[in-house]
Order: C-alpha cells, then structure tokens, then sequence
C-alpha cells in the first residue's frame, strides 16, 4: 500500500480549545523568565569579569608627610614618584580631611580574593537561575505534548484505520506542537528583548545596574531560544506518538 502524503493540516489535528491556549501562557511565561535569566547571566558575567580586572589593577597608596610638608604636598610627591614606577599606569593624589598618616601600600590583596569569588557567585547564580528555567520550561514542553497526543487519541485512531502510517501521524504531532512551542518561545523571548533594550538604553542606577550591566547586543543571547524550544516539542511529539502508537498496537 502507497504511504499516505504527510499530514499537516489543522483541520486533522483538533484545535484542544482552553488547554491548549493554557499550555501556551505557561510554556510562554517561562520562556519569559528563562530570557530575563539568561539576561541577568550575561550582565552578572560581564559585570564579574570588570570588578575583578579593576580590583587587580588598582592599588591604595597612604603617605606619611614630614614635619616640613602638608598632606597634599606629600600626596602629590608620592603620586610623582609612584608615576615612574614600571606597570603603573597613573597615579592620583586624593584630597585629605587630616595628615599625619604612616604611609603603606594597599595592593588590595587581603580582599582581592573574597570580592573575585563573591562576583564568581552572582555570576554562577545566574547560570543556575537559567538551568533551572530551562529545565522547567522543556519538562512542561513534554508534559504538554503528551497531553496533547492523549487528548487526541480519536482522531489520532480515526487517521489510523484511515491509512495514516506512523511516520504522517508523527509528523502531523511534531508540525502542530513545534509551532506551538516556537510562538511561545518566540513571544517569551520578544518580551525579555523588549525589557533588555530597554535596560541598554536606559541603565539601572545603584548596585543593580552595576551587577547586572547590559549593551545593546546582549539581547542577541535570546535569538536561538524559539529554535530550542521547537526542537524539544518536536522530539516530545515523536516520543509521545511512538508511545502511543506502542499502546495502540498492544491493545492498551
């Protein structure tokens, strides 16, 4: 018998009303936070990547004046000399309320290596956030395919005994819940890249802003998101057809 032509039309694969439009706002709502969390890793990375560059190319500098200058008179000598000094880039003398110091030199190294592995946390916070996302966002994506396949199963049956073979009845799954998949992925992702644009344009002030800094070419992270999310539908539709198909065979 010829193989029937593949199946993609709507009117073979029922519409699933309310749980359908349902699937679609959590799968949607997800993909939402997974974007911003995937946003929020690359802002905490790059911000990570700066704290650390600055704190181990800085160093503190306190003068002890004489008895025959002012502070600011040896603050700025000290700045000279420290000037000509091989790897130093610049140096500044910084106003002082009060002289009188003993002068030492701080290469931030008591506190260089806590403030590294607290921007290595937020960073690596992040990632987990997105992992997590992803993961929840994919285990709905089965689970709703599934539900799919199973609230199908007439009209599944009906195309069966009308001569569709497994790979149309397949394809047909795959067709209609990776669509669905790519428009909730693609409308979560929109709106993370609506609110990333934003936040390049119009930087958070305080620590937010400079945990989490964003540039207008961060939002390109997103463009593959809807892909993703079309291809774990499409790979759950056709587990989810096989293991019904598998059912129907053994008479359950």
């Amino acid at each position: 018998m010829r193989r029937p032509a593949l199946l993609i039309g709507p009117e073979l694969w029922p519409n699933g009303g309310a749980t359908r439009r349902l699937g679609l706002v959590v799968l949607t709502v997800l993909s939402l936070l997974t974007a911003l969390a995937l946003l929020a890793h690359v802002g905490a990375s790059r911000a990570a990547g700066d704290w650390a560059s600055a704190v181990s190319r800085e160093a503190t500098a306190l003068i002890r004046p004489r008895a025959d200058e002012s502070g600011a008179t040896a603050a700025a000598r000290a700045a000279e000399a420290l000037a000509g000094v091989r790897g130093v880039q610049e140096a500044v003398a910084l106003e002082r309320a009060e002289a009188g110091v003993d002068g030492t030199v701080d290469d931030h190294s008591l506190w260089r290596e806590d403030f590294t592995a607290a921007a290595r946390g937020v960073r690596d916070l992040t990632l987990l956030a997105v992992l997590v996302a992803g993961l929840l966002t994919a285990t709905a994506i089965v689970l709703s395919a599934r539900q799919a396949v199973e609230s199908r199963s007439g009209a599944l049956q009906a195309l069966r005994l009308a001569g569709a073979d497994a790979p149309a009845l397949t394809f047909l799954a795959q067709w209609h819940l990776g669509r669905d998949a790519a428009l909730a992925g693609a409308v979560g992702a929109g709106l993370a890249l609506l609110a990333g644009l934003g936040l390049a344009l119009a930087p958070l002030t305080g620590t937010l802003g400079r945990v989490f800094p964003l540039i207008l070419t961060d939002p390109v992270w997103l463009a593959p998101w809807p892909l993703v999310t079309a291809v774990v539908a499409v790979v759950a539709a056709r587990v989810s057809i096989r293991l019904w198909l598998g059912r129907q065979r053994g008479g359950g």
